[in-house]
């Protein structure tokens, strides 16, 4: 049935004879499942390639064109125990979050459900020194069976489900000895309570279970990742475009975008979003390019220059001829490569995963083997049994499943508390392994907004006029000398589109805008020299003529900032799409050495590999559409919460505020953290080492076990805690 579907719509063509599709896949838990799931397809022929990207769940297939078919690939992916389905940003959104929502039921139910079994434990505990009969103490027993298997049943169903998924394929995770162990002891506890035992280990099983939902809801949240990405994306790309039919403007046609093609003609007005790649063959205007150049200021165009799909009109009307419309465009490119850093990305494999790989196969063996081990000792089937599942229990990875996510949680905590926001689980311990940073320049190092250097030169009555006339601009330069003047003063203007505004007040001319509509041809080379990295407004007040400087100012403590993190031995670069001149001050500013300028995505995510390739750790600090692939394709990134959502969605971390300073705190809470992590990690050895021997020799029972298991973990907790002291002393 799933390979007679139609999914051709889900199937796109990245090359020449070869066919690829992304799928939402569901049960992707750690780095076995993103083996087994890539091993299990690159077997089939006709398969190139599978990547699976941890953190969305999402799995990219190429396979040779009429080798296989989609739904042959989806029904391979079901006999693996991984379902899966095509991807579709309506259908996957929510996946993450749903996930999220059913690990939280299940803690509710058995964290409900061990509150009450507990309070009939301690009283056949207590009872039992007061001779409370048998009756009475099974009684107790069966009201604990009867809360217990029904809560277990469903709140442990994202661990039996994952260990069945395992078993399947003939390997062993981590949710294997805990679904052994659990459902063991539930089994014992049963038969032992039917033969009127004086134990039974309904509460042991309980709350093992709920300490290790409790570990796993914490991980899910730490790695839920923003799912705006494809909606951002398709926000950018226009639906519709102005196509001319004829040789007069009046003969425009509004077409959809897919009935565009190469060569034709489409007309861009103010205010528009640009819908195709293509060159101005008439017409001057200015273009915000954030998303080519990640530079806020707009830029000139004229015949023969490039403009590119997703940019804004802002001044002029412009006359287009197409390069490329539905596909192919600069949008695209940013699209392909966002994808392709991602799953290379995704590839980390997580500390905790790392550790998980030996200790499954280890437990199994250990408990096997005393099982074993005491039934060739004469020791009856049911007491090796429960040693067994002491062992089990006792060496539980409860305390290596929250080793981790405990320590995240808290310095999640404390980086919120520094203006940090954590968008990834694993971002910690790649922030704590960096040891270069790369920024880009506009948003970043510079304040996110521009703003008027130079009103101090003026006197309060040219303020006063050259703010009443920007508030009458649509001119985004304007504007913003509007906001920095706040004057209420409104007068009567004509803007001249591209050039300027004008007016007249007591029969003396104004105006406002480029140095040519102000007359000031003779002073602004000057200026600009003077000013190489900002924009320029000239302002003309009769024959006087000034002007205003329009520029980014860099935060208030990047210098600070920057001068330590090279102290401490961080490489540091600069990678911006901006002009030379605007990067090289900047450079110039923060005393680093090492930048380049006008740089597209590819260009930066090119720089990122080389970096790679020599071995570095790579930290992007970046805010614009145009880093989002540099972001993603970094070993580890942060953006500014000014960023657009795209560069968001795909950044580790975002830091509030004006000030740099939270990517400092974010470096040393990150080294900080991973020392806890690993610390917990060697907590949960050591405990094993003293615990494991005392269950393998029989003077614990699966209570004992269960106790001694929640005190590692309160233990690895506690040495979590610690991380939110270093929050304290960071800040």
């Amino acid at each position: 049935m799933i390979a007679a579907r139609d999914f051709s719509v889900f199937v796109s063509h990245p090359g020449k004879g070869v066919a690829s599709m992304d799928l939402v896949v569901e049960g992707v838990r750690c780095g076995g499942c993103m083996s087994a799931i890539e091993k299990g397809l690159k077997s089939q022929d006709g398969i190139r390639g599978a990547r699976v990207n941890l953190a969305s769940k999402r799995l990219t297939v190429e396979w040779d064109e009429g080798a296989t078919q989609p739904g042959f690939i989806l029904q391979r992916l079901d006999e693996l125990g991984f379902p899966a389905f095509p991807f579709a940003p309506e259908t996957a959104g929510g996946l993450e979050a749903n996930e999220e929502r059913r690990l939280l039921r299940c803690l509710g139910v058995v964290a409900f459900a061990m509150m009450n079994i507990m309070l009939l434990s301690v009283s056949v505990w207590s009872g039992a020194r007061a001779g409370v009969t048998g009756a009475t103490r099974d009684m107790f027993h069966w009201l604990s069976a009867l809360i217990a298997l029904p809560a277990v049943a469903y709140a442990g169903r994202p661990f039996f489900e994952s260990a069945v998924r395992a078993l399947r394929q003939g390997a062993v995770n981590m949710d294997v000895p805990i679904s052994l162990g659990v459902l063991l002891a539930l089994i014992l506890s049963v038969v032992q309570t039917a033969q009127h035992a004086e134990e039974a280990y309904f509460d042991s099983a309980v709350m093992l279970l709920m300490f290790l939902l409790a570990g796993r809801a914490l991980d899910q949240r730490m790695r839920r990742k923003t799912r705006e990405v494809a909606g951002n994306l398709a926000a950018m790309k226009a639906e519709t475009a102005t196509r001319i039919c004829g040789d007069e403007d009046e003969e425009a046609l509004e077409v959809p975008i897919a009935a565009i093609r190469a060569g034709d003609l489409v007309l861009a007005r103010p205010g528009e979003r640009i819908s195709i790649d293509g060159i101005v063959e008439a017409g001057r205007s200015e273009v915000d390019q954030s998303l080519v150049t990640g530079e806020t200021a707009p830029i000139p165009v004229a015949p023969g220059q490039p403009v590119y799909a997703g940019t804004v009109n802002m001044t002029g009307t412009l006359r287009i001829k197409v390069r490329s419309a539905a596909s192919g465009t600069l949008l695209d490119e940013v699209n392909a490569l966002l994808a392709k850093a991602v799953e290379q990305r995704s590839s980390y494999v997580r500390l905790a995963d790392r550790a998980a790989r030996l200790y499954a196969p280890l437990v199994h063996v250990t408990a096997l083997a005393t099982f074993l081990g005491w039934l060739a000792s004469g020791l009856g089937w049911q007491a090796s049994l429960v040693v067994a599942i002491t062992v089990l229990i006792i060496t539980c990875p409860c305390a290596l499943g929250l080793a981790v996510p405990a320590v995240q949680v808290v310095a999640a905590s404390a980086m919120f508390r520094r203006g940090i926001l954590l968008n990834s689980g694993d971002a910690l311990e790649r922030l704590a392994n960096v040891d270069t940073i790369v920024f880009d320049k506009t948003g970043t190092l510079t304040l996110p907004q521009p703003g008027v250097a130079n009103l101090g030169d003026h006197d309060s009555r040219d303020l006063e006029l050259a703010g009443a006339l920007a508030s009458a601009s649509r001119h985004p330069l304007s504007r913003i000398l509007a906001a920095a003047i706040a004057t209420k003063s409104r007068l009567a203007v004509e803007e001249f589109s591209g050039e300027g505004v004008e007016a007249f007040v007591d029969g003396e001319r104004l105006r406002l805008g480029s140095a040519t509509f102000c007359k000031a041809e003779e002073l602004a080379p000057a200026v600009a020299s003077e000013w190489p990295d900002a924009s320029l407004i000239f302002f003309r007040r009769g024959e006087r003529t000034a002007y205003f400087v329009i520029s980014q100012a860099l935060r208030p403590d990047a210098r600070e900032v920057v001068r330590q993190l090279a102290a401490q031995g961080y490489a540091i670069e600069i990678l911006s799409g901006d002009r030379d001149a605007p990067v090289a001050a900047i450079a110039g500013k923060l005393s680093v050495m090492n930048f380049a300028a006008g740089l597209k995505p590819a260009g930066k995510i090119a720089r990122l590999e080389r970096l790679k390739s020599q071995g570095r750790c790579v930290l992007m600090v970046g805010d614009g559409l145009n880093d989002a692939p540099a972001l993603a394709a970094a070993h580890v990134s942060i953006s500014p919460v000014s960023a657009t959502h795209l560069a968001q969605a795909h950044a580790d971390a975002v830091f509030l505020g004006e000030r740099l300073a939270p990517v400092a705190a974010a470096l040393r809470l990150a080294r900080k953290a991973k020392r806890l992590m690993l610390q917990n990690l060697w907590l949960a050895v050591l405990y094993n080492a003293v615990a494991v021997p005392v269950a393998i020799a029989g003077h614990a029972t699966p209570l004992i076990a269960a106790l001694a298991m929640s005190g590692s973990s309160i233990l690895v907790t506690l040495n979590a805690l610690r991380a939110r002291a270093a929050g304290e002393v960071a800040s």
